[in-house]
């Protein structure tokens, strides 16, 4: 694979884009020769700095005093860093450019491109005013089923680290610190905060750490975030082996190392352990907790001036002390960053089946073309969590291609199936099974026997409330002004634990198999007449579960436990239950029969594909029967796919004409995917993952979840 590791490029390069790397290349040569020459007039400053500061000053400065801010000192000149999410985009605030998600980024196998990429966002950090960027994510895909997957760059150690460094690097040239995360082996979502990640010595080297390395080593990365869970029995930020032995004595790491938000567990032992900044804030590392530690010889006070140096150091490497990051010449919503953006989906794109060469698509041959599927529009440009980017603008598929074409060709739209929100009210739930009255009752308890008398009982018209907290937009414009206890609240660490119980009569008009699913990224367990068909009481695994249930015709009792809130607020809760074979629009259908080439656009979003929850291998509920149907109404037909990694795509691989992957594409996705489907940019992208026949073919099958059962 190191062979394979090129530039690839589409068939069209324009000469300013050739400038405009030459340019990068210089620019990221001499951004390498300044951080390798560390001066030692500041390393004098650093440590005049230091000896002046009051060891209760010291221990402040070692956690966040916003939410995305590290805590300053107005004594001695020593602003506040400010920081920004994240991979895919610098979006603190909203809205800016969302680039092609982190895996289409190595599908390019473009270190260029990576440069390129990773220059812009650090641009996009600098207008913004951050000094660190949360980013980038280079933890492996080790399963498809992994909710960040998309953020990451592949499963092959070598093509992450050297997508990483060029990303690096071009980050870094705009004076912007990259954060390199999540450190390390976090390859899953599913109890992220409490999963013990055991590998040998051997895998973590040779599989799990190489990126990390190749970030510190090569690019010089100035900060890595240590992740949620627990490596071999310890946490990430209090493991002296994962911190100090790896990263800081052997591999030289001379930066900050910060926790994930609210990853840190013990003061002392994060203190001793590694661990330079606990973000957002001092929970642990704080005053009451290390001054007698300190005093009490628990924690060296050397230990705690080194976190400082470290700060300090990153301050003047970058110039942060001398100088506001913000520059308010670069404008936020940045052409240039938009002209990278468009060359990320490009090349991202992979072309994984064309058996009967009907792409490229002859624009002077197709008079009519139908545009079908949820993933057609609007635009889904990134994933969710703190890898999504509210954008200025963006291009969906449908837009793309209309837009292409112009008014020559006639190019139509439809759906294919309904939202899940629309399944989900129109259920139609009764509150009893002799009585047609709308609603279901939603009783709320103290307990998770759900024993007593209920703290409140309501009703429900249907089961399609919240919103996932982390995936709202309007959150990044209030982030910095979020208090403590706000947060802990926010990520349901504190106040009573509450426990609901929905019940509802779901009328079944004729014996078959049918559709249910839950979108819930919380602990629940969901009955129908008594019987467990999704049981996340023990691990809440998908954002979207689905299942195919046989029913009878008349009542059926449904009842949903809700066990636990999402980790990040109250998040999203919907029950749908529909036919299997009603879920396709015959719209959608017709359509199809009078195009002569149709473009099915399906996948995920950032709801259903997410940080905080793993997600299904299976397509959401009715796209495999839409695929199904439009490519047997119409054999010109082809499948473009959204998602952060493999799917199955079993039921109809063999029934459509050709297949892309589109991944996360950015905001300018759908022009992209244009220029692909009619030719005017070769798809040149390969896959940096595995893709299964069956999800029984990964090879962590068994033991990804404790249970074999999916």
């Amino acid at each position: 694979m190191q062979q394979a590791m090129k530039a690839v490029r589409p068939r069209t390069v324009s000469l300013s884009r050739f400038l405009s790397l030459s340019v990068l290349f210089c620019t990221v040569l001499s951004g390498a020769a300044f951080a390798q020459a560390q001066s030692a007039g500041d390393e004098k400053k650093i440590n005049d700095t230091i000896s002046k500061l009051t060891l209760e000053e010291k221990i402040h400065m070692l956690s966040g005093s916003s939410m995305m801010a590290s805590t300053g000192l107005q004594r001695l000149g020593i602003p506040a860093f400010r920081m920004s999410d994240g991979p895919v985009g610098a979006h603190i605030p909203p809205p800016s450019t969302a680039y092609a998600a982190g895996i289409g980024l190595a599908a390019s196998w473009d270190r260029d491109l990576a440069v390129e990429i990773g220059t812009q966002i650090g641009r996009d950090a600098r207008s913004r005013g951050a000094s660190f960027l949360l980013g980038p994510g280079v933890n492996i895909y080790r399963d498809p089923l992994n909710g960040r997957n998309f953020e990451y760059f592949g499963e092959d150690p070598f093509l992450a680290g050297e997508t990483a460094v060029g990303y690096i690097d071009g980050v870094q040239s705009q004076g912007v610190s990259a954060t390199i995360k999540h450190y390390a082996a976090n390859n899953s979502e599913y109890f992220r905060f409490t999963s013990d990640s055991v590998v040998s010595e051997r895998a973590l080297r040779e599989i799990y750490l190489p990126a990390f390395e190749a970030a510190v080593r090569k690019a010089h990365v100035g900060s890595i975030m240590d992740s949620y869970n627990l490596l071999n029995g310890e946490h990430a930020t209090a493991n002296y082996h994962l911190n100090v032995e790896i990263a800081k004595q052997q591999w030289g790491f001379d930066g900050v190392m910060m926790s994930d938000w609210t990853a840190t567990h013990d003061g002392v032992a994060a203190a001793n352990g590694g661990l330079d900044l606990e973000m957002p804030f001092g929970v642990y590392m704080n005053e009451k907790t290390l001054l007698p530690a300190v005093k009490e010889g628990k924690v060296k006070e050397s230990v705690i001036d080194d976190k400082i140096r470290r700060l300090l150091r990153d301050g003047y490497r970058f110039g942060w002390i001398s100088h506001d990051p913000l520059d308010e010449s670069i404008p936020r919503y940045s052409q240039q960053g938009r002209i990278a953006a468009l060359q990320g989906a490009r090349e991202a794109i992979v072309l994984l089946k064309n058996g009967s060469g009907l792409l490229p698509l002859d624009p002077n041959k197709v008079k009519t073309i139908a545009v079908i599927g949820p993933d057609a529009f609007p635009a889904i440009p990134t994933a969710g969590g703190s890898g999504q980017v509210p954008t200025f603008s963006e291009v969906s598929a449908l837009k793309g291609i209309s837009d292409r074409l112009g008014v020559g060709v006639n190019v139509l739209y439809d759906r294919g199936v309904p939202k899940l929100s629309i399944l989900a009210m129109r259920s139609g739930f009764m509150l009893a099974p002799d009585k047609f009255v709308p609603g279901l009752t939603v009783e709320t308890f103290d307990n998770p026997q759900f024993t007593g008398t209920p703290v409140a009982t309501r009703t429900e018209m249907t089961a399609n409330s919240g919103q996932n907290m982390l995936d709202n937009p309007d959150m990044a414009e209030m982030i910095n002004s979020i208090t403590p206890e706000q947060l802990m609240a926010f990520m349901s660490m504190g106040g009573p634990q509450r426990y609901s119980r929905w019940t509802g009569y779901y009328f079944a008009r004729a014996p078959g198999n049918f559709v249910v699913f839950v979108e819930n990224q919380g602990k629940y367990r969901l009955l129908i007449d008594g019987q467990a068909v999704i049981d996340h009481s023990e691990i809440p695994k998908f954002a979207l579960a689905q299942r195919v249930v046989p029913l009878t015709p008349g009542p059926h009792k449904v009842v949903l436990e809700v066990l636990g809130a999402p980790q990040f607020g109250e998040g999203t809760l919907k029950i749908g239950i529909a036919p299997e074979g009603t879920l396709v629009n015959q719209s959608a259908i017709d359509m199809a029969k009078k195009a002569d080439a149709v473009i099915v656009a399906v996948g995920y979003n950032a709801d259903i594909e997410t940080e905080g929850a793993d997600r299904e291998f299976q397509l959401p509920p009715g796209q495999d029967e839409l695929i199904e149907k439009i490519a047997a109404a119409n054999p010109n037909t082809v499948v473009t796919v959204t998602a952060g990694g493999s799917v199955d795509a079993s039921r109809w691989i063999d029934r459509v004409a050709a297949l892309l992957q589109n991944w996360y594409p950015g905001e300018e996705g759908g022009t992209a995917l244009a220029e692909v489907l009619f030719g005017d940019v070769n798809p040149s992208g390969r896959l940096p993952i595995s893709w299964e026949k069956s999800l029984k073919d990964n090879p962590s099958f068994a033991y990804y979840y404790p249970t074999r059962e999916r």
